[in-house]
């Protein structure tokens, strides 16, 4: 048995970008229909019996009079009716959690009881709760799954040192600019050694692995270590999210007919429902 934990943010932002984009009564639903779609095509994966999806927060930002409405945020409350009526788990995420840290504990929390979990996700911080091939990162769009060894070769560094990685070299997804010069190869010849940030030292001189450009490296990292230390904060995910579910509950059996037909007319989705592979107590 295997358990999908899906980025919804990310999944919704794709579709935003990716489907066409259309409006029904003053309400942009085009990034909604293509996630009814996309979900719909994972759930037809013979694999996929129990999952959840994860948002950062399902809460459209509040509008004020004369302003114009962003056609993205106002579809966040639509994607969590639209996974509530395909009959799937949803954990929005609120206050100081977010969808990537719903992803990791919830890999945390269940990797022991199925046979892999897999994390529905392109993004490279989600690279760091990778645990042999027990629990992996998959890029639907690239069609890539990433187990330990692929995340190795991927980035020079195992999965626990990905924060410390992307603090170095970055990551635009994320806003991390990371510290110049900073690159995969050095980054990871100097973590694999040091196994932190912290143990670096100060002098490139002192430095016990031949990286080019050490002197350099070591002078921008002093500068900037405080930096460097706030970026793996950022990147580090909590994994201590409560989770209201059990295992049991993350079993997918099918959408009810009526909410999901509902949905679909509500949005124009009506194309989506022959791709339903499954229906409620039918």
């Amino acid at each position: 048995m295997k358990l999908h934990i899906v980025d919804g943010t990310f999944e919704l932002f794709r579709c935003f970008h990716g489907a066409p984009r259309a409006a029904l009564d003053g309400q942009e639903v085009g990034a909604t229909r293509g996630f009814l779609h996309t979900i719909l095509s994972l759930l037809r994966q013979e694999e996929v019996t129990h999952l959840a999806i994860a948002f950062d927060s399902i809460m459209a930002p509040a509008v004020r009079k004369g302003q114009p409405v962003d056609p993205l945020a106002s579809q966040h409350g639509l994607v969590a009716e639209a996974t509530r009526a395909l009959g799937v788990v949803i954990w929005p995420m609120v206050r100081r959690y977010e969808g990537d840290d719903a992803l990791a504990s919830g890999a945390a929390q269940f990797r022991h009881q199925v046979e892999q979990v897999v994390l529905c996700t392109p993004d490279k911080d989600l690279a760091q709760c990778v645990r042999g091939q027990q629990v992996v990162v998959r890029d639907r769009i690239r069609k890539v799954t990433l187990d330990e060894a692929g995340v190795l070769a991927k980035f020079g560094v195992p999965p626990l040192l990905i924060p410390s990685y992307l603090a170095l070299v970055g990551d635009a997804a994320d806003g991390i600019p990371g510290i110049p010069g900073w690159g995969k190869v050095s980054a990871g010849a100097v973590l694999n050694h040091y196994g932190s940030l912290e143990a670096i030292p100060a002098l490139g001189s002192e430095w016990e692995v031949k990286v080019r450009g050490r002197d350099r490296l070591a002078r921008e990292l002093n500068e900037r270590r405080f930096e460097a230390l706030i970026y793996r904060g950022q990147i580090d995910l909590a994994e201590d999210v409560p989770i209201p579910h059990g295992l049991d509950d993350l079993e997918w059996l099918g959408a009810p007919r009526e909410r999901l037909e509902r949905f679909a007319q509500r949005i124009g989705a009506e194309d989506a429902l022959p791709g339903v592979p499954r229906w409620l107590g039918e």
